[in-house]
């Protein structure tokens, strides 16, 4: 299976600078994969050691953290020598032994020849939760589920995956019809790798649905694991509100609907850590539209959307004939899927800054902002063919930016000012 971070991961380990690096990413997104095929493609040898239920690792990183002992016993335990220069040193599980996060910081100081990548399906939380966290001296990187891209790739369609990199949209709507099929098998496939592989193999939609109610348990086990029993239930409402918040004509995350007459300041922590899990994105209100967007950020008012579209299909028991209607799937669920996806896709793309806006009437809104760092641009998410943009057209007469782009199932097409790109193009955003 391919996956487009195996670029980022080579160009780290060819950096003069490099730094320990962390792969930050929810549950099940295929971290561990990742880092062991990374291990297998780039280097000699891997060490790969789960710090989960180890206590062999937790003594050892609980005495001092001198870098050659700290590696002689990971060579004893290995049972491998570990050579600098062609060794890949992975720590999975991490979070669990919170020194072994803390030894980062020697490993950057004082044996920066050392390869090291860590991951946890928690992580996020452990860097939250007061740990000793050596900042400025490790590198990040994201996962998340496989982009539509990668789905392609994943069951034998490379090319029209290179041909949507390409941008020759005219070849592009030649073959709408095969990137339309498979962007219907995506919502309900989604991205997590199991399940795209599931799909890939066999084309059993019944099976790709065990695999994701599966993940969705394991998630709730994760709820009353990890996190502090006050904020449990709470944590637990919020999350299976999310498909009924994205059903609603304006997406607006409302604590009322999570419980009647809920306040914020009940579920703010509930929020904090499933954004901390890395199972919701949350996209907040901009009212006006500078560079940087980040400046005109309303805390207050927000979108929550779930780490993949797969995942939230099988929350909303959406059915597989629902896939064969002709574009009935995309307007389904009042294009809340479509939301979904396009979340999804630009969340993938590196350093994109996404929110929406609406005017303080509340009579206009456009349902993303990206922000490019060099530009912004407002983005309309249509699920349907019928394409009014009234809130886009006023957004623009307002704010006057460059270009803005109309996301739908209808073809490419360049307007005097407006751009559509077909939802199955819609990384190619940044490049336009």
């Amino acid at each position: 299976m391919y996956r487009i971070a195996m670029e980022q991961l080579l160009k780290w380990k060819a950096n003069a600078r490099r730094k320990p690096l962390i792969i930050e990413g929810a549950r099940q997104v295929g971290k561990t994969w990742l880092m062991k095929e990374f291990g297998k493609q780039a280097y000699d040898s891997t060490v790969y050691i789960n710090f989960d239920s180890n206590s062999q690792m937790a003594a050892l990183f609980a005495a001092d953290l001198d870098v050659k002992r700290l590696i002689f016993g990971l060579e004893l335990y290995s049972g491998q020598k570990i050579d600098p220069d062609h060794t890949l040193l992975i720590f999975d599980e991490v979070q669990e032994v919170p020194r072994a996060l803390t030894s980062l910081k020697y490993f950057c100081e004082n044996a920066p020849q050392y390869h090291i990548i860590c991951a946890g399906s928690l992580l996020g939380i452990a860097l939250h939760g007061g740990t000793s966290f050596p900042v400025g001296k490790v590198d990040f990187l994201k996962l998340y589920p496989l982009s539509f891209k990668e789905f392609l790739m994943a069951t034998g369609k490379e090319r029209y995956a290179e041909l949507l990199n390409s941008g020759d949209f005219s070849l592009i709507t030649s073959f709408k019809q095969t990137y339309i099929d498979a962007l219907k098998y995506y919502y309900f496939v989604g991205g997590m790798p199991e399940a795209v592989q599931c799909f890939a193999e066999d084309s059993d939609f019944a099976e790709v649905r065990v695999i994701q109610k599966r993940i969705l348990a394991a998630y709730e086990q994760d709820f009353s694991k990890h996190a502090p029993n006050e904020i449990v239930p709470k944590i637990r409402m919020l999350w299976n509100s999310i498909p009924s918040q994205l059903a609603k004509e304006n997406k607006k995350f409302l604590y009322g609907l999570v419980r009647e007459g809920g306040r914020a300041k009940e579920y703010e922590t509930a929020i904090m850590w499933l954004i901390d899990c890395g199972l919701v994105h949350k996209v907040s209100r901009v009212n006006a539209a500078g560079i940087p967007l980040k400046a005109y950020e309303d805390l207050k008012a927000f979108k929550l959307f779930i780490v993949d579209v797969g995942l939230l299909s099988c929350m909303v028991g959406l059915n597989s004939r629902t896939i064969l209607d002709g574009n009935a799937l995309f307007v389904e669920f009042k294009g809340a899927l479509t939301e979904q996806y396009v979340c999804q896709q630009l969340k993938t793309v590196e350093d994109l800054g996404l929110y929406y806006y609406t005017n303080d009437r509340g009579s206009c809104e456009v349902d993303f902002i990206v922000d490019t760092s060099s530009q912004i641009i407002p983005v309309e998410v249509k699920a349907e063919i019928n394409l009014r943009a009234k809130s886009l057209k006023t957004y623009c007469e307002k704010y006057k930016p460059e270009i803005a782009v109309r996301t739908s199932m209808a073809d490419f097409k360049k307007e005097d000012w407006l751009i559509n790109l077909p939802l199955y193009a819609i990384d190619y955003l940044p490049k336009l």
